[in-house]
């Protein structure tokens, strides 16, 4: 959220939440780390409502991206529920990696 300012100990907590979401996500083995093309398939999680998606407006700015490895797209949902970003306001798009293929 660029219109959004945090006093240096609000960012400090903030780091503490990020820290302790992904540590949690880390700790079952569900963060991968490779990067591919997004599908075109997936959901928008903000707080309190799932919507179809990805239908992001043109004046949203994606801030950064995480690539969890589950087995179905519910699952992924449901771990984006504890982003911090949703206490801010913020939203995640959930969707899935499409195979990179190499010809």
């Amino acid at each position: 959220m660029p219109e959004t300012q945090f006093s240096p100990e609000q960012m400090q907590d903030v780091l503490k939440q990020w820290q302790s979401w992904l540590g949690g996500i880390a700790a079952q083995n569900k963060i991968a780390a490779f990067g591919n093309r997004l599908g075109p398939v997936g959901a928008t999680v903000r707080s309190g409502m799932v919507t179809d998606g990805p239908y992001a407006e043109v004046k949203e700015m994606i801030t950064g991206y995480t690539v969890l490895q589950v087995d179905t797209l519910e699952e992924a949902i449901e771990i984006s529920k504890g982003c911090p970003v949703l206490k801010i306001g913020g939203s995640v798009e959930v969707r899935a990696i499409l195979p990179t293929t190499m010809e």
